[in-house]
């Protein structure tokens, strides 16, 4: 009877410990599967949308672009968070990223190559509501991305007006680039496109900047030839002084150093 127990326990015991196996099994399989998500900052999650993968992390308290974002992302949404600055590769690893949104952030200054391996796919780029005051053209260089630069406090000069001839600008954006501050005091206030209709920032900075040359060639011809006036002189005087020497002198002596002093001025 107990022989017979124990050959009836055995395929008990063996298929619990069997079913324990395969749900410790599962439960890494699980946990492999859902580690990537731990890794994401607070508020910030994956997701689908239209068949496009999308991450968000919209008004998340980001101050940095974070790190970990899957690299198969299409569309990608940083809004409304604290970011003040976007450094070079930002974005390096998102080489199928076709919608960038970095809106209501803090962003003053992007470094160059900061969009750098974005130029292939990416259509959507917007700067909206930040602190950008300045930005070089070559930040943008080669995206074919339209790009939303309004409601910033721009500087309207010819750095703003080589950007904005280099980008194209998303659709009904361009009235919120407006001048904050000008080089040009009346401009203040006004929107951009209106402003350079009728001003070429680029053209009164090349005038400025020929005046300025111009000036400074003046100068150094001036002291050129003020020193060639004194030069003259000085030696007009000393031959002078010399020739009245030479008139006190015998006649002899007085001829040969005439002629010396005559070939010597010459």
């Amino acid at each position: 009877m107990a022989a017979a127990q124990g050959v009836l326990v055995h395929p008990i015991t063996m298929g619990l410990f069997l079913k324990s196996l395969f749900l410790l099994l599962l439960l890494l399989l699980l946990g492999s599967y859902l580690h990537p998500a731990a890794a994401f900052p607070k508020g910030c999650y994956p997701s689908e949308e239209e068949g496009l993968k999308t991450f968000r992390c919209s008004n998340a308290q980001l101050t940095e672009v974070p790190r970990d974002i899957p690299n198969d992302t299409n569309k990608l949404y940083l809004d409304f968070n604290q970011i003040p600055f976007l450094p070079r590769d930002a974005f390096r690893d998102l080489p199928l990223l076709q919608e960038l949104d970095l809106s209501h952030n803090a962003i003053t200054r992007i470094e160059s190559g900061a969009f750098q391996g974005l130029a292939e796919h990416l259509l959507s780029l917007d700067l909206s509501s930040n602190r950008l005051v300045s930005v070089s053209k070559e930040t943008f260089s080669n995206l074919k991305a339209k790009v939303n630069l309004s409601n910033n406090p721009w500087l309207c000069d010819c750095r703003l007006q080589e950007l904005i001839r280099a980008v194209e600008l998303a659709a009904d954006s361009s009235g919120g680039i407006v001048c904050d501050s000008s080089t040009q005091e009346e401009h203040v206030g006004k929107a951009f496109l209106q402003v350079i209709a009728d001003t070429d920032f680029c053209n009164v900075y090349k005038k400025t900047t020929d005046i300025a040359m111009l000036v400074t060639m003046f100068g150094w011809f001036a002291m050129v030839i003020s020193y060639l006036v004194y030069y003259v002189r000085q030696n007009q005087e000393d031959a002078r002084r010399h020739l009245e020497y030479l008139k006190s002198l015998p006649s002899k002596q007085r001829r040969s150093e005439e002629s010396s002093t005559i070939s010597t001025v010459v």
